[in-house]
């Protein structure tokens, strides 16, 4: 069953590659049939007991392109699921403008298919495949129209991609060779345990910063905010769940699947991560209140953000790996909305910089409403989702007893001060300053494709904002069987 979602797509992609059809009415119509059967797919394998598993390949005895779905599969699979259709509606609407409809979405079809073969890989060989495949699904949407500054953004986005390739490649050789294999284990592959360490922990931390370079950690983050220059809907994606989402995934494969928390925990290799990580959300959060383009800020931030996620799992605790957890879900729901609505206040208005959005709130009434809600939600206001996941990463990190959990506490709280001054500051001028420029006394919000999206997702957040329960408790049981 694993198999027809993750065939839906292809096979969709390559009936647009082939039709391109003048009427785009067609053009959306067969993206979003194919993408709403293959969230639904998606949410039957989800809800479905028990590890689906199947093998597409056997190359050798220890090495084979297979899939299997477990519990921490099925947080990312169902985050692709519930967010790609929602990308997908805002994408139409946005990509009149752009014009090249039946090659974009043929290859966010082939994105997606990619992204949930991520979320199903059975072993670390199976994900390094497709973790390399997604850099290419997702690079002719970037460079999309073949505009100079958007090839040098692909360019970049490549380099940067194909170097940390080659150092998760030797993190994954070497799990092979010791462990007997690559499968992904509960509490981490036990032949492990009997390496040498001298060479496991060296390892390790050059398959966290290989994998780490998807999830922009410094200082390997360059390539995020350059690619900013693409469409929208690729940057919302690429953000919220695909490329970034992907990378602090499969760093969480390497730890908790692969090596084991038993392992890795007091190690200075897990220092050293740590430490990284606490790099990354301080210099991602100064280099966004720097930043006076919208997105370029909204991608620092998210450079930030992908390392408390990060921060949490390498804590190597329960109720860090909750914590992480968490915050790799709220996240994904709130940068989305916040790249949809600078998508649109571009695409309505031509307008780009953090000083562009004086007064825009009395012509973009409800962009700008959407705008300051994810941006509470995104400082960590309570009870608001932020605040939530926030507030469960700083006490494991407290809880941990250890100097860095301490550390890692008072940074929280510092890129906690810098996110409000970045992220609430455009809101507030947008409110509280005299309109900017000569707009017409009319109204620019965009219409229901780019709207409905937005709703269903702040209506989201506010119920999780007062009934998360259920979630958290879920996401508890992921991170308790993995420890």
């Amino acid at each position: 069953m694993l198999l027809i979602p993750l065939a839906l797509p292809v096979l969709g992609a390559i009936a647009l590659f082939a039709w391109r059809p003048e009427n785009l009415r067609r053009c959306h119509g067969l993206t979003l049939a194919v993408t709403l059967a293959t969230s639904l797919l998606t949410a039957w394998c989800v809800l479905s007991p028990g590890d689906h598993a199947v093998t597409l390949l056997q190359v050798t005895p220890h090495l084979s392109v297979s899939f299997r779905l477990d519990d921490l599969g099925r947080v990312f699979a169902s985050l692709a699921a519930f967010l790609w259709p929602l990308a997908t509606l805002y994408a139409f609407s946005y990509m009149a403008h752009e014009g090249g409809e039946n090659v974009f979405f043929g290859q966010y079809m082939l994105s997606y298919a990619v992204t949930l073969a991520i979320a199903f890989a059975e072993d670390l060989a199976t994900l390094y495949l497709f973790y390399e495949l997604l850099t290419l699904s997702t690079l002719f949407m970037v460079m999309h129209g073949m505009p100079t500054k958007r090839v040098y953004a692909g360019r970049k986005y490549v380099y940067y991609c194909l170097g940390g390739a080659g150092l998760a490649f030797v993190a994954m050789v070497t799990v092979a060779h010791y462990g007997g294999g690559a499968d992904f284990t509960s509490g981490g592959i036990a032949a492990l345990r009997q390496a040498p360490l001298g060479v496991l922990l060296p390892v390790f931390v050059m398959g966290f910063m290989g994998f780490g370079v998807k999830a922009a950690v410094f200082p390997l983050h360059n390539w995020l905010p350059t690619v900013s220059v693409a469409p929208t809907p690729v940057t919302a994606l690429l953000h919220a769940v695909a490329v970034v989402k992907a990378g602090a995934f499969a760093v969480i494969r390497l730890a908790y699947s692969c090596y084991g928390a038993e392992l890795l925990r007091g190690t200075w290799a897990q220092a050293v991560c740590l430490g990284v990580a606490l790099v990354s959300i301080l210099w991602g959060s100064a280099a966004a209140v720097r930043e006076t383009h919208m997105k370029r800020r909204l991608a620092y931030s998210t450079m930030s953000n992908l390392s408390y996620v990060l921060f949490g799992a390498l804590l190597l605790s329960p109720e860090g790996l909750t914590g992480g957890l968490m915050h790799m879900v709220y996240h994904a729901l709130m940068k989305i909305c916040l790249f949809s609505c600078v998508g649109a206040v571009m695409v309505q208005t031509s307008r780009n910089y953090v000083q562009e959005m004086r007064g825009l709130a009395r012509r973009m009434p409800f962009i700008m409403a959407v705008y300051l809600f994810c941006a509470v939600e995104l400082v960590g206001i309570p009870p608001f989702v932020g605040f939530q996941s926030k507030w469960a990463l700083a006490t494991a990190a407290v809880q941990s007893g250890a100097l860095v959990g301490t550390l890692g506490s008072a940074v929280l709280i510092v890129s906690a001060v810098l996110t409000a001054i970045y992220a609430l500051f455009p809101a507030i001028s947008a409110y509280a300053s005299p309109l900017e420029g000569d707009l017409e006394a009319r109204g620019y919000d965009p219409g229901p494709c780019m709207k409905a999206p937005l709703a269903v997702l702040c209506v989201l957040m506010l119920v999780l904002a007062f009934a998360s329960g259920p979630l958290t408790q879920a996401l508890s049981g992921v991170a308790a069987g993995l420890v």
